[in-house]
């Protein structure tokens, strides 16, 4: 009889132990899934370009922490835990959204030999058009970025992201049968082209010169 009481209260012990590490076990997964599973509050791909509009209009250095972590919809520290490198980090994250942007739209586009040059063309400039610039509304992030100290800090990222421009844009011409020093030639005239309308366009508060230089640049491959 004592060996039974001795087993009875050796498994309710055991139960009782069995349930408390089932309670903790499970109380600690809900808090690591709370604390480090938790769903971002924003979607990266939406938080770059909400970070990008701010930088677009106020560059580098006119661009506070403050003003990012409000188009952010985010505090601060939230924008600190994301970006521990602070302003500077977040700007290198911006551009390398730019430049894979450009590499995966632009330099893709242009340089499949399967797709007739005129309507890759005319592909990337409503893509340029619409999803990059807004119809000229946004200015360019690359010229933005430029300005002050964005050019020293970053000017290795910008002068790639307009080489890339500019190689895709050579590539077309090749294909649609010019030299290539000519191609090269009209590929920096599409980037000279792009940046003067988006600013007078901005200058004067209307579209209309961005519209027109996506014409000429049309033109500028059209063999006469």
């Amino acid at each position: 009889m004592f060996m039974y009481f001795l087993t009875f209260q050796s498994l309710k012990f055991f139960t009782k132990r069995l349930v408390t590490t089932l309670f903790l076990s499970t109380f600690v997964a809900t808090i690591i899934k709370r604390t480090f599973l938790r769903p971002k509050k924003i979607e990266d791909k939406k938080l770059i370009l909400n970070l990008m509009s701010v930088l677009r209009k106020k560059g580098y250095e006119g661009s506070s922490l403050n003003q990012l972590a409000q188009a952010a919809n985010l505090n601060k520290a939230s924008l600190y835990h994301r970006f521990p490198g602070g302003k500077k980090e977040i700007t290198d994250a911006v551009l390398d959204f730019a430049d894979e942007w450009v590499k995966v739209h632009i330099y893709k586009l242009l340089s499949d030999s399967s797709i007739p040059p005129i309507e890759r063309l005319q592909e990337a400039l409503k893509l340029i058009s619409e999803d990059l610039y807004d119809h000229g509304h946004e200015m360019c992030l690359l010229r933005a970025l430029s300005m002050d100290a964005g050019q020293g800090l970053f000017g290795s990222k910008i002068k790639g992201s307009m080489t890339t421009w500019i190689k895709a844009f050579t590539l077309l011409g090749i294909d649609f049968g010019f030299t290539k020093e000519e191609a090269n030639d009209k590929a920096v005239q599409v980037l000279v082209h792009i940046q003067g309308g988006l600013v007078v366009s901005e200058s004067i508060g209307s579209v209309e010169p961005f519209k027109a230089v996506l014409v000429a640049i049309e033109k500028l491959y059209l063999k006469e």
